[in-house]
Order: structure tokens, then C-alpha cells, then sequence
């Protein structure tokens, strides 16, 4: 089978190519460093012919507002349109949960659009909506960071290992496409704040941490149903206290 990833150079990207590839399939990891550019369409044509499935993963490299809505909408009607001429079979989406609750979040808005093209395409397909990744914990953290202070919302989220978000993608990849979303999250919920505090104590970072319902992620303020997933969704399987314990010995203190 041949299988398409856009974005096969990434966090998440090159993992599903080497695990696919794993598994027999014929895979093609796209990326502009490899001559295929879904905003400016370049290469998409000649990456496209003849697959069986295409697995999206780009991110926009920039969040500001105008520049991520301008980068989900040209990557996906560019898309939509080549995967329709070469009689792709499946069309494979990474996108965020809580993606239609956060109507003041730019990025997710992107997001969102960016399922709207799907939906509005000729190609069957599964959107995969994850939540945020264990690896995103600091970065998120870095946001909300004064000094030594690092104020951010208690509410609950539901993070998981990136290697959970491969393993999904790999197989609703393979399985019949839903024409829908399915979610997949981490196997507990963590207050926000939580989150980084941990990972902060794991890093010897004397930062502190303070609670503040009132604090806004990348624009929103949260509840504990912002992030979260509904009923039914896919649970990965590696807890954060594992992945710290593996992962945070390599990482610089801050």
C-alpha cells in the first residue's frame, strides 16, 4: 500500500513514516525539505500519484492569527484538490481536541477550518484529534513565564505521549475511513498547572508555578471541559510520570 505522511519530517511525522514502513507499507515522507509544499502546491501532483492514503501532519510554522488561518486554508483546499485528481482512497488529519470550543484561539480556528475543507473534499477521510502532546508541556509553560513565576489555569487536560498519537494515527490509517473525528487522549487528567509543575520538580526548575482560573492558554480561558475528550475516546497508554521518569534526564534544566 502506498501511504503519503505530509509533514514526514517532524516530532510525529517521521515516526509514523518509520512505523509504517515497519509494517511493509510503501512510504513517501513529504516535506518541503523534500520538494513537496502543500501551501504553495509544489510537488503535491507528483508525491500524490498513485497512494492509497495520505496522513496530514504539517503544522504552521508560525501561530500568529493571520499567518496560521493562511497556512491551514492553502495546505488544505491544495490538498483536497490533488488528492481528488490522483483518486486518493484516504485522506488522514491530525488535529487538536477541544478544537471547536475555543472560538478565541487562533490557531484552533485554523484548525477548525482546516477540518471544514476536509469535510467539504471528495476524499474519504478520518480526522484524528488529539490532545496536547507530553513534549508540548514545557513550551506550554514558557508561555505563561515571568521571571520566576509561571502563572497558568488549573483546569484539566488530558496530555499524552506522542508515541500514543503515532500509534493512533497508524491505525485509523489503516482501518476504513470514518468520514468524522475520533479522539485520542492520555490515560489521566492533570490540571494544566500540574502539568508544568511536575515537569518543572523534574528538572530541578525552581520556577514557580501559580494557579490562576483566571489565566489564559494562548488566548482562552479554561474549564475543565476545554481540553478534555468526550466519551469514546482512544486512551494512550503511557502515563506522564512515566515519560517524565524516561525523558527528563536528557533535558537541560532550564
Amino acid at each position: 500500500m502506498k501511504i503519503v505522511v505530509l509533514g514526514g519530517s517532524g516530532l510525529i511525522g517521521a515516526k509514523v513514516v518509520s512505523k509504517l514502513r515497519s509494517l511493509g507499507h510503501d512510504v513517501n515522507a513529504a516535506s518541503p525539505s523534500s520538494g513537496v509544499n502543500a501551501v504553495t502546491g509544489e510537488g503535491l501532483a507528483a508525491a500524490l500519484g498513485g497512494a492509497d492514503i495520505v496522513i496530514d501532519v504539517v503544522n504552521s510554522p508560525s501561530f500568529e492569527e493571520k499567518a496560521v488561518m493562511e497556512f491551514f486554508e492553502k495546505s488544505g483546499r491544495n490538498l483536497m484538490a490533488a488528492e481528488a485528481a490522483a483518486g486518493v482512497k484516504h485522506h488522514v488529519a491530525l488535529s487538536v481536541v477541544g478544537t471547536d470550543r475555543l472560538a478565541d484561539n487562533g490557531y484552533l480556528r485554523a484548525k477548525l477550518a482546516q477540518e471544514t475543507l476536509i469535510r467539504a473534499g471528495k476524499t474519504p477521510y478520518t480526522i484524528l484529534r488529539a490532545t496536547q502532546f507530553f513534549e508540548f508541556v514545557g513550551a506550554i509553560g514558557e508561555t505563561a513565564a515571568d521571571g520566576q513565576t509561571i502563572r497558568l489555569s488549573p483546569a484539566l487536560f488530558q496530555p499524552l505521549a506522542s508515541d500514543d498519537v503515532v500509534a493512533a494515527l497508524v491505525d485509523v490509517a489503516l482501518d476504513a475511513p470514518v468520514n468524522g473525528i475520533v479522539e485520542v487522549a492520555g490515560p489521566e487528567k492533570i490540571g494544566l498547572d500540574e502539568s508544568v509543575r511536575r515537569l518543572l520538580a523534574a528538572r530541578k526548575d525552581s520556577r514557580h508555578v501559580v494557579s490562576d482560573v483566571n489565566a489564559r492558554y494562548f488566548g482562552s480561558i479554561l474549564d475543565d471541559q476545554s481540553l478534555t475528550p468526550g466519551d469514546g475516546a482512544r486512551i494512550g497508554k503511557i502515563r506522564f510520570t512515566d515519560w517524565l521518569a524516561h525523558s527528563v534526564p536528557q533535558a537541560k534544566a532550564s
